[in-house]
């Protein structure tokens, strides 16, 4: 029974590693490329700073579909992040944007 619970234990810890990759964090934009649809980011508490492929990701603003050009008008975005080593025209990228969900507060009347 012990030699049981230590494989699934260790397939487990397997799965758990394998599919941190893809995090879901908020994050401070610090900068949006318009050409090349890139986005400079900071993760909040801990001030990492990724470079990010924004071109085919899912961007919402208060859950309705929203246009690349609308980040730049947000300064903390929620983002689902593949992190990964990549490079796009040359320029070595930190990974991918999945998902961009923004919420913000309904300005009172």
């Amino acid at each position: 029974m012990k030699k049981y619970a230590f494989r699934i234990s260790i397939l487990f810890l397997t799965f758990c590693s394998i599919t941190l990759a893809v995090e879901s964090d908020m994050y401070r934009l610090l900068s949006v490329s318009d050409s090349e649809k890139l986005i400079l980011v900071s993760q909040i508490p801990s001030k990492t700073k990724y470079l990010l492929d924004a071109a085919s990701a899912k961007i919402t603003v208060n859950g309705k579909a929203a246009e690349f050009k609308e980040l730049r008008t947000f300064s903390v975005i929620q983002v689902k992040v593949d992190l990964r080593k990549l490079s796009k025209n040359g320029i070595g990228l930190d990974g991918s944007a999945t998902e961009i969900r923004i919420s913000s507060p309904e300005r009172p009347k």
